[in-house]
């Protein structure tokens, strides 16, 4: 019972069923197999493996763990410095709004389950997607989830996401899909390890968001003929 009390609600935010419009994102993926960079099983485990390592870990998951900690604490403040630094963080326009939209959308899940604690936020704008994840940890979370558990969560979840995004955009099988995802399962306790560390790092430096290639095909997809994804 213990055990399932720290689980079932990871699971339940981990979740791509999750009312938030994540699958609607590929995240620069879509741009990637236009420009050919991505083009099979191969290129596309690759990609997805760099974001995971040089995107997620350096930057959302160490921001999503300090919004938890602040949400934990009381302390507005220093959500909305999060918020702020995410927002700057964005390199593209697109990018930008995703996290806006996804956050909204985890703002209206909390209101709909009347769990969203005014004093937190008071602010008329929603968080963003790293920052509203972390106050959803505080609200759903047990008390004792590790931050580790809490993260590969997340991880894996934006895992399927970009899985699912491959097989539509590039296109691939099901099966290039799963094996897609065991890679990444293999990758992601090395990826949460990073972002612990990060999380609890006082060098203004620890959250990066330096990924200049993204950003290019990112902006590139702004004005894409044939788009899929919004983003």
């Amino acid at each position: 019972m213990a055990a399932s009390s720290t689980l079932l609600p990871l699971l339940w935010l981990a979740s791509p069923a999750l009312p938030v419009g994540a699958f609607s994102y590929s995240e620069g993926l879509e741009a990637a197999v236009e420009a050919g960079w991505v083009h099979d099983e191969a290129s596309a485990g690759d990609w997805i493996e760099d974001q995971l390592h040089l995107s997620l870990a350096r930057a959302d998951l160490p921001a999503t763990a300090r919004a938890w900690s602040a949400a934990r604490a009381g302390d507005a403040a220093a959500l909305r410095a999060l918020d702020d630094w995410v927002r700057h963080s964005r390199e593209t326009a697109e990018l930008r709004l995703q996290t806006e939209q996804i956050g909204h959308g985890l703002w209206a899940w909390l209101d709909s389950l009347d769990a969203r604690p005014a004093g937190w936020w008071p602010h008329p704008t929603p968080p963003t997607q790293p920052v509203a994840l972390g106050m959803a940890l505080a609200v759903q979370a047990h008390p004792d989830t590790p931050l580790a558990d809490a993260l590969a969560a997340i991880a894996f979840g934006w895992a399927e996401n970009a899985v699912q995004a491959a097989i539509k955009a590039v296109p691939l099988g099901q099966a290039a899909g799963q094996r897609i995802l065991r890679r990444l399962v293999q990758q992601i306790p090395a990826a949460v390890d990073d972002a612990c560390r990060r999380s609890h790092d006082a060098d203004p430096l620890a959250l990066q968001a330096y990924t200049p290639g993204l950003g290019v095909l990112s902006s590139r997809h702004e004005a894409q003929y044939s788009r899929l994804f919004r983003s």
